[in-house]
């Protein structure tokens, strides 16, 4: 699956630039709680020895924490991915870790679908 990016200006006329994470201080900290929440998940799922969670979930944490904008949906789409209706981290983890995660990247989604809709 390729990611779409915003472009970025390199001359006049071209689309605006991006604007950095940290002037988006909602998307930020939706993705940063989002990161934490991972964070916890990778770490219960490793405790278990649960090697399949674990290395769908190693890499979310980080690019939660470092993709620009325009690439945090496609991170936040595949990470929402994990509660499938046939195959979910749910059945491998406990409720009290997963379901803050699931929530973390709804309000990160609504988040990302609110900038979307102002045109940013």
């Amino acid at each position: 699956m390729t990611e779409t990016r915003r472009p970025v200006a390199t001359r006049r006329g071209d689309a605006a630039p991006e604007p950095p994470r940290h002037e988006l201080p909602a998307l930020d900290e939706a993705a940063l709680a989002a990161a934490r929440a991972a964070d916890r998940l990778l770490a219960a799922a490793t405790e278990a020895g649960s090697e399949r969670w674990a290395a769908v979930l190693a890499p979310i944490p980080g690019r939660l924490r470092d993709d620009p904008p325009a690439a945090l949906a496609g991170t936040a789409r595949r990470a929402r991915a994990i509660y499938g209706p046939k195959d979910s981290i749910r059945d491998a983890l406990p409720d009290e870790l997963t379901l803050p995660f699931r929530d973390a990247l709804d309000r990160l989604l609504r988040e990302l679908a609110r900038l979307e809709a102002e045109g940013g």
